[in-house]
């Protein structure tokens, strides 16, 4: 009987759950940049509260295995890592002014890799160097020089945490009553309901997630050779791969490899059932100069955030950490800036209609 390592063990399952993602973003149409375009510029919030929903469901889960005493959500990235308030900011405006140059986040692109968009391999690569370089190579010290690293956290850096604190609580109750909240709030117009694709893609997104914690935390768990507790995201992870597929004798294989490997896999047999799958590319110049320079917003904001919509927007969220609200709220509006960049064709437009807004 062979007998895998916890290295091989958090591969896999990163392999397994990207693949359901990717089947989720397909199928299920599951994009944080498409849900906060179509409330930008739509009003429509349906997409957001099917993302609203996985996190909810995410929480539970997550607070459930802490409760279960399988995994110490306190010692996560998410919640042991000091937070930078300035980088977050920065790096949530910046990854949310590259989506709305792409049209998606780095999950999104991969998505798009495997519906046949050969445009998002130029972006993978530029966002997944630009992420690389950020976080270990030429940049690295300009990162480190800008926005030095606090001391660590006295305590867990999470809201239940510090709610649970105010309150006199458990901290996996204060999770639990803000999981049930946010799901009642989400389903409270019966939008979700009215269409079934978006309600079942949230749930699932949700428990994979969870899976991620759950896969990291206890499948992969080895001591002699930890895997860090965390879950999906796709920023880091993109120049991890373009990294291994260059030097694989030099690398190793972990969690956010497979789950980039799986989002691709699992996005092209979607489209492949769906009949979904065409060949498309740039139609000029200028597009594809947005598409790289949203690119490399994106791998450099990514990193200063310390994650991308899916790593700060649900693993984060999962977790409760402080920084995601910060960096999420930074994403949503430097989105905002770039569509209404995008639509009026003008970096004034969108200064000026919040003075005007101000005004009214």
């Amino acid at each position: 009987m062979i007998e895998l390592s916890g290295a091989n063990i958090a591969v896999l399952g990163g392999l397994a759950g990207g693949i359901i993602l990717g089947v989720a973003a397909r199928w299920g149409r599951f994009c944080t940049f498409g849900a906060i375009e179509d409330k930008i510029l739509g009003a429509d919030g349906t997409r957001l509260r099917m993302w609203g929903l996985a996190i909810a469901i995410s929480i539970a889960g997550v607070f459930a295995m802490d409760s279960l005493g399988w995994i110490e959500v306190e010692g996560s990235v998410y919640l042991a890592t000091p937070v930078t308030l300035a980088a977050t900011i920065v790096g949530g405006l910046l990854f949310g002014l590259g989506m709305s140059l792409v049209g998606t986040c780095g999950f999104g692109i991969m998505s798009r890799i495997g519906g046949g968009d050969l445009k998002s391999i130029v972006t993978f690569l530029v966002m997944g160097i630009s992420a690389f370089a950020t976080m270990n190579g030429l940049t690295a010290s300009l990162r480190v020089w800008l926005f030095p690293s606090p001391p660590p956290p006295e305590s867990p850096a999470g809201i239940a945490h510090m709610v649970g604190d105010i309150v006199n609580l458990e901290p996996n109750i204060v999770a639990f009553a803000f999981a049930g909240v946010l799901a009642l709030a989400v389903l409270s117009n019966g939008a979700l309901f009215r269409k079934a694709r978006f309600l079942i893609t949230g749930i699932v997104v949700g428990l994979v997630i969870a899976f991620g914690w759950w896969i990291t935390g206890v499948a992969a768990a080895d001591p002699f050779d930890p895997q860090p507790l965390s879950s999906y995201t796709f920023a880091a992870p993109l120049g991890d791969t373009i990294l291994y597929v260059m030097a694989s004798t030099g690398a190793n294989l972990d969690f956010g490899i497979g789950a980039v490997v799986g989002v691709t896999v699992g996005a092209y047999l979607a489209t492949i059932s769906l009949r979904d799958f065409r060949w498309e590319a740039c139609e000029d110049a200028i597009e594809l100069k947005r598409q790289m320079l949203g690119g490399m917003f994106m791998g450099i904001g990514g990193v200063l955030a310390l994650g991308c919509t899916v790593g700060q927007g649900l693993s984060a969220a999962s977790a409760l950490a402080l920084s995601a609200p910060v960096a999420l709220a930074s994403m949503y509006i430097g989105s905002w800036f770039g569509l209404h960049f995008l639509v009026s064709g003008s970096w004034w437009t969108p200064i000026q209609s919040l003075f005007t807004a101000q005004k009214k």
